[in-house]
C-alpha cells in the first residue's frame, strides 16, 4: 500500500483528522494547561518535538520489532523523547517548566502520540512517519494556541502575557492589554471555561465541514453547460 501525499497528511493533521478537534485525543492537557497562550505554546512544541522524533524511531525500527513487544517498545521510545524534552525544558524554560507541572512528563500517555506510531509510523518509511508526526503535533499545537488566546483574551483581556518564560526577556514587552479596567471573566480560565471554548471550536468546526460539503455536493450536481435530455418515446420512425 502506498503512502499518502504529504498534501493529504497535511490536510488530515491540520483539519479532515485533527488530532485535538476530530479524534479528541490528549483532551487532558488541552483543558487543564490553555489558560494562556504560553502554557498552550509550550505544551504544543514538546508534544511537536516528541510526535515527530517517536514517529520517526518507530518508522526506522518497524521491521525488527515483533508484534509481540510492538506496544512495549513504541511506549519506551515516546518515554525517552519525553524525558528528554523534560530535561530540555528544565534546562532552557525551567519557570515554564514548573507551571506545566506533570503535564510534560504526561506527554507518554498522549494517545494522539502513540495512536500515530501504531497506526501510521510503523507502516510507513521515514520521512512520511516523520512529516505525519509534524503535521499532527502542529494541528494539536494550533488548537491548544487558538485554546490559549481565547481564554486568555475573555478572562484577563491580555494576550502574549509572561511569553518571556518561552523566549526569553525579549518577548516580555510582547504582551497586549486590551482593556486596562477589564474586571476578569473567571470562568474563562478556569477548567469550565476550556470545556465551553472547545465545545464551540468543534461546533465551529463541524459548520465549516457542513458548508464545505454542501458546496462540493452542489457543483457534482450542477448540469453541465450545452448537454440536453433526450426523450424516449418507444416508437422508431
Amino acid at each position: 500500500m502506498s503512502s499518502p501525499s504529504y498534501s493529504e497528511l497535511t490536510l488530515n493533521g491540520l483539519w479532515k483528522n485533527n488530532p485535538a478537534l476530530v479524534q479528541l485525543l490528549g483532551l487532558c492537557p488541552l483543558l487543564a494547561v490553555t489558560g494562556s497562550v504560553v502554557n498552550a505554546l509550550g505544551l504544543g512544541l514538546a508534544t511537536i518535538f516528541v510526535l515527530t522524533l517517536s514517529n520517526s524511531a518507530v518508522s526506522l525500527i518497524r521491521h525488527f520489532v515483533t508484534d509481540a513487544i510492538r506496544l512495549p517498545a513504541f511506549v519506551m521510545i515516546i518515554a525517552s523523547f519525553t524525558a528528554c524534552i523534560e530535561l530540555l525544558m528544565k534546562a532552557y524554560a525551567y519557570e515554564l517548566y514548573q507551571i506545566l507541572g506533570i503535564f510534560i512528563p504526561l506527554i507518554v500517555t498522549n494517545c494522539s502520540i502513540l495512536g500515530r506510531a501504531d497506526a501510521f509510523a510503523c507502516k510507513n518509511p521515514v520521512l512520511p512517519a516523520a512529516y505525519d508526526g509534524l503535521i499532527m503535533g502542529m494541528g494539536f499545537a494550533l488548537v491548544l494556541v487558538v485554546i490559549g488566546g481565547l481564554r486568555e483574551v475573555i478572562g484577563s483581556a491580555t494576550l502574549f502575557d509572561n511569553m518571556q518564560l518561552l523566549f526569553g526577556a525579549g518577548a516580555e514587552s510582547w504582551k497586549i492589554v486590551l482593556s486596562e479596567d477589564y474586571p476578569g471573566f473567571l470562568v474563562a480560565i478556569l477548567p469550565p471555561g476550556a470545556f465551553l471554548v472547545v465545545g464551540f471550536i468543534i461546533a465551529a468546526k463541524n459548520v465549516v465541514d457542513a458548508e464545505l460539503k454542501r458546496r462540493a455536493d452542489a457543483r457534482r450536481e450542477k448540469p453541465v453547460p450545452g448537454a440536453q435530455r433526450a426523450r424516449v418515446t418507444g416508437h422508431i420512425s
